[in-house]
């Protein structure tokens, strides 16, 4: 299992010392919620202290793009470092080219589905898609209740994948505590987004170090 820990659950006051926190830490990815204020009701990080982050990161950067128009952004996103780019579902209106555009770059592409959104709507996607984002809260707040349907979209997901037998890693985002992981691994998730679970505990290194051998 991936665990890649939520930067919007961090303290922005003392952003190096949290990144650093991640960096000593036995979690894989650092996960990267971008906002606008359109796409979701709420705005988080842009260009410049994403630039600045990366520079002291040393995990891989995963950033989720909560945003309209993403396609606009991408060559940014790739200069800056960042391995892993999510879209939504339902923000591209040329899913499928910007998918292509994302790989081109020499990025990952993932896609990203809200709560409402069935998987199965993925079907003529999943051939350019790197990685699959179930969104198990509504995108645009942490610390938000999971929402329990979550769970038998990523069993359906899992089956959809295996069944074509494609390299498609599932992500799972929003609610995520040591039960919550442990369902969702047993269903077939291959990244863990944590934020709130790992930020807000008195341990931080330990927390991580107990999800990763959950």
């Amino acid at each position: 299992m991936i665990l890649a820990p939520s930067l919007l659950a961090a303290d922005f006051l003392h952003l190096e010392k949290e990144i650093e926190m991640v960096n000593a830490s036995e979690a894989d990815w650092l996960h990267l919620d971008v906002m606008d204020g359109v796409f979701v009701p709420n705005i988080s990080i842009g260009f410049p202290v994403i630039r600045a982050l990366a520079k002291i990161a040393l995990k891989p950067l995963d950033a989720h793009l909560m945003i309209v128009n993403p396609e606009k952004f991408i060559t940014q996103f790739r200069d800056i470092g960042i391995q892993t780019l999510s879209v939504h579902y339902e923000a591209c209106t040329h899913l499928h080219r910007t998918l292509v555009q994302i790989k081109e770059s020499g990025m990952k592409a993932g896609v990203v589905v809200n709560p409402h959104t069935p998987v199965e709507l993925l079907t003529n996607i999943l051939d350019e898609t790197d990685m699959v984002l179930i969104m198990s809260v509504n995108p645009g707040f942490g610390g938000q209740e999971f929402i329990p349907q979550s769970l038998e979209k990523v069993r359906r997901l899992r089956k959809m994948i295996d069944d074509r037998h494609l390299p498609i890693l599932i992500e799972v985002d929003g609610g995520m505590d040591m039960e919550r992981t442990k369902q969702m691994v047993d269903a077939g998730v291959d990244v863990i987004v944590a934020g709130n679970s790992i930020f807000n505990a008195e341990n931080p290194l330990e927390m991580i170090r107990m999800m990763k051998r959950i």
